[in-house]
């Protein structure tokens, strides 16, 4: 996973099969105070120009058609919505019309870009033989069953697993552990939760054979990414997006 920069905006991208996955930063954009810069979340507190004019940003320099952008409004669940084209109308480079309920997309290689908003929780990627998807993942969303059904909808063999919080900073309650003690030891220290560990091990019983971690944790770098754990709720939205490299 490499860092890219363009249009004065940074991200990190890694390479799947036949695809790319992007995970911006908060760098680079025209929102200002807890929104400050490349806030990407149109129900935040932000202007909802600023927001726009981020959005039209990232996918300039990313070189992302924001008409064949895919998103929703995401509920900490398990549902993947397959796209079969564009939006209509488009949710993401205009917002109108509400998106549906779901925390996962699944597209094809044909130009659609997968997108999923975060601010701590995990952006992940996940390239196969049916396609493409990009899940968001919290620990409910993970404990739900989204990685496995995303995993099993595209055949995947290999994904990416962007910035969220980490092991260092994600305290969580017992039920939260007791929800991954099936999955066996080495998750967690005391109550510090390792979401990544956690979406690693749930690829790997998939039969993912090939995982890539971006291992930064999103509330330690406060300067690069917004963190809901760090700031509190006045804060921003990063993306996770996976699109078909041609």
């Amino acid at each position: 996973m490499d860092w890219r920069e363009g249009g004065g905006t940074r991200w990190l991208e890694a390479a799947l099969p036949g695809a790319r996955a992007i995970f911006s930063t908060r760098l680079g954009g025209v929102s200002e105070g807890p929104y400050s810069s490349l806030n990407l979340g149109i129900l935040t507190g932000d202007e909802r120009d600023r927001v726009v004019a981020n959005r039209q940003r990232l996918c300039a320099a990313t070189g992302i058609d924001p008409e064949g952008v895919v998103i929703a409004r995401q509920v900490h669940g398990a549902r993947i919505v397959v796209h079969e084209g564009p939006q209509s109308p488009p949710s993401w480079p205009a917002p109108g019309a509400d998106p549906p309920e779901a925390d996962g997309h699944l597209v094809d290689r044909s130009g659609l870009a997968a997108l999923v908003l975060v601010a701590d929780c995990l952006p992940v990627a996940l390239a196969g033989r049916e396609g493409l998807a990009m899940l968001h993942c919290g620990w409910r969303g993970l404990a739900a069953g989204i990685v496995g059904a995303g995993a099993e909808a595209v055949g995947a063999s290999a994904a990416a697993i962007g910035p969220g919080i980490g092991a260092c900073c994600y305290e969580v309650g017992e039920e939260v552990l007791a929800a991954f003690a099936p999955l066996g030891p080495g998750l967690a220290a005391g109550r510090m939760l390792d979401l990544a560990a956690v979406a690693r091990r749930l690829l790997e019983r998939a039969g993912v054979e090939r995982i890539e971690v971006a291992g930064v944790c999103t509330r330690c770098e406060l300067e690069t990414f917004f963190s809901h754990r760090g700031e509190g709720p006045d804060t921003g939205r990063q993306a996770g997006i996976v699109v078909g490299s041609g």
